[in-house]
């Protein structure tokens, strides 16, 4: 029986990219023969591969190479799978004089895995091995790459005119410095050309709204050499930050939730407890104190410490759920190389939550996370999709909790009928959990809400209990949620998603008022003056320019309303209106332009 050749559109793009990848690779080798080839993973919208070149590649060496990959493609070589013994496989490899393949084959015939991460797991006894005897290669054409599959079946199912390499970036051989230094080529690929060029307009559009341009130009924040991974917050930005977090406050005490506060720094006997030093030291950041035997951790989560304030009282059952809710600051030891404006830092504020509770009410609590997590999202038109992440290989606790916790996550996002996509492994080391993602207006996805249900690290490490009716002490179950994520990461989010044109309510400048002529001074100085008492955040333009200069200026600000005031207006009590985004509004009296202003921000409309 022939099995049929799947048609293109129904082959996994995961696919397609893998297999753009070993043509990457082949093209590099045939134009420099003497390359060391590193890995070459499927990454979001394409892929990269690292290499040791005789030279620094530079754009004109980037073309040759997309040409070479395109003839490549049209020769039609078969991705062909082929299986040898380890010490054959390594034997291969030192003929193609290939010893980062070498390492690789190395690894997987003892330890199962190639990956650096788990390998380190492996050797701390986190997880077990998993020893490959055999090691699976594939060949097309002349190239051979050690690859445990996912591709097409020719190079011919691939579009030549349907991949773009993107850029060049130094990389160190596994991420550790201490290693040889590479080239990683990266490049975004597709299964037709129609879907590459709307990427790449896609990318075009995204280049204008990076939050980090446009930080600059509205004087929101800054970011500073000698304070890696951590932002300066200028006035502008701290008004967006204040207004958020006034809000979510409000919300999130009207959703039953008690405020608390925990310390920056603890002992580590808090993440050793916690279970954080087996599996998460790599990435926290160690302090010593004053004495020789005194030391300290920063804070990378606030779950630890929020047992000791569930702990400082005994707890019934009648109790429960008990919400606490914390905007902390944490800390992430992230390697500097994957740092990125707002989106990746080392201190982090999160909207953190704890939600203690009995096990009969962890679904409706559920529900109303995922509630709260779409009524919030909505407010900044930004569609949601859910994932159910479960337990990675190197989980602690009994793998029967995991499977009930499992499930009951599972039941709630099925009783609340929504649809999902399972990420398996995907959950913390102590929890599963469902993801909330955000598309944002250029259809790019962001993960942002998590609910964690914990019946591992909490209760059982912490030792923490409720009283029930029969007088028993019972462990609760232990929700960790957050809803932006982090305010850091939140606030890029919107930055790009509004391109900087934020809703009224959330503009650090909501209304710029303009005078004409001097005659108009007094005018647009008295009714500012009657703004600002509102609350309403002003910006006054009465310097001697035209009025086309001022608007100009207003608009490089991304000021919601301009206000103008000529002598027509000056006359009659009345504001000329031009709105950002939908321009000219026509005259209104002062008064009703006051009390548009006003419930368009207790409203929090998006115009």
């Amino acid at each position: 029986m022939v099995s049929k050749k799947p048609k293109k559109e129904n082959i996994p793009i995961e696919h397609v990219r893998h297999s753009f990848a070993h043509v990457l690779a082949a093209a590099v080798l045939e134009l420099y023969p003497r390359a060391k080839l590193g890995v070459g993973p499927v990454i979001e919208d394409g892929f990269f591969y690292d290499f040791i070149l005789p030279k620094n590649l530079q754009p004109n060496d980037l073309d040759k190479i997309e040409q070479k990959m395109k003839a490549f493609i049209k020769q039609g070589h078969p991705f062909e799978r082929q299986q040898l013994s380890a010490p054959e496989a390594k034997k291969l490899f030192k003929k193609f004089e290939q010893p980062f393949k070498v390492e690789l084959v190395e690894d997987l015939s003892k330890y199962g895995t190639t990956s650096f991460e788990e390998i380190q797991k492996i050797k701390a006894g986190q997880i077990k091995a998993k020893a490959s005897p055999n090691i699976t290669l594939y060949k097309t054409g002349p190239f051979i790459d050690l690859c445990k599959g996912g591709h097409v079946m020719s190079t011919k199912e691939l579009n030549p005119e349907a991949f773009k390499i993107t850029s060049v970036s130094g990389a160190y051989w596994r991420a550790d410095q201490h290693n040889p230094q590479m080239q990683r080529i990266y490049a975004v690929a597709f299964r037709n050309q129609k879907d590459l060029a709307e990427y790449l307009k896609q990318q075009e559009e995204a280049a204008k709204r990076d939050h980090r341009k446009i930080g600059t130009q509205l004087d929101l924040y800054s970011f500073q050499d000698v304070a890696p991974g951590a932002v300066f917050w200028h006035p502008k930005g701290m008004v967006i930050w204040n207004e958020l977090e006034q809000f979510l406050r409000k919300k999130l005490i009207e959703n039953g939730y008690q405020e608390v506060q925990t310390p920056l720094m603890v002992k580590p006997d808090v993440f050793a407890q916690s279970g954080h030093l087996s599996h998460y030291k790599e990435n926290m950041f160690h302090v010593t104190g004053k004495d020789a035997d005194e030391e300290f951790y920063l804070k990378p989560m606030n779950c630890p410490e929020s047992t000791y304030i569930y702990k400082s009282s005994v707890r019934s059952y009648r109790d429960l759920p008990i919400r606490l809710m914390e905007i902390g600051r944490i800390h992430r030891n992230e390697l500097s190389g994957t740092l990125g404006g707002l989106f990746r830092v080392r201190q982090i504020t999160q909207d953190d939550g704890h939600i203690y509770l009995r096990p009969d009410q962890l679904q409706e609590e559920v529900t109303k996370i995922l509630g709260l997590s779409k009524e919030i999202y909505s407010l900044f038109n930004l569609k949601t999709t859910f994932y159910l992440a479960t337990r990675p290989d190197n989980a602690m606790g009994d793998p029967k909790l995991w499977t009930k916790a499992e499930a009951a996550l599972e039941y709630a996002l099925k009783k609340n009928k929504l649809d999902y996509d399972i990420k398996p492994k995907d959950g913390t080391f102590y929890a599963p959990k469902i993801d909330v993602h955000v598309q944002d207006s250029l259809g790019r996805d962001w993960q942002l809400c998590t609910i964690q249900a914990d019946l591992v690290m909490i209760p059982d490490r912490f030792d923490i209990t409720y009283t029930e009716k029969d007088g028993s002490k019972v462990r609760p179950v232990v929700i960790h949620r957050a809803i932006f994520g982090s305010f850091e990461r939140f606030i890029g989010v919107i930055i790009e998603h509004f391109a900087g044109a934020l809703p009224l309510w959330l503009a650090p400048i909501q209304v710029a008022l303009i005078n004409v002529a001097k005659a108009q001074v007094k005018t647009i100085e008295k009714f500012e003056q009657k703004l600002r008492q509102q609350g309403i955040r002003t910006w006054l333009l009465n310097q001697n320019e035209t009025v086309g200069k001022k608007i100009r200026d207003a608009e490089v600000q991304k000021v919601p309303y301009m206000l103008v005031v000529g002598p027509k207006e000056n006359s009659k009590n009345l504001v000329s209106v031009r709105s950002y985004k939908k321009g000219d509004l026509g005259t209104m009296k002062q008064e009703v332009f006051l009390q548009r202003a006003l419930k368009e921000i207790e409203n929090k409309t998006i115009n």
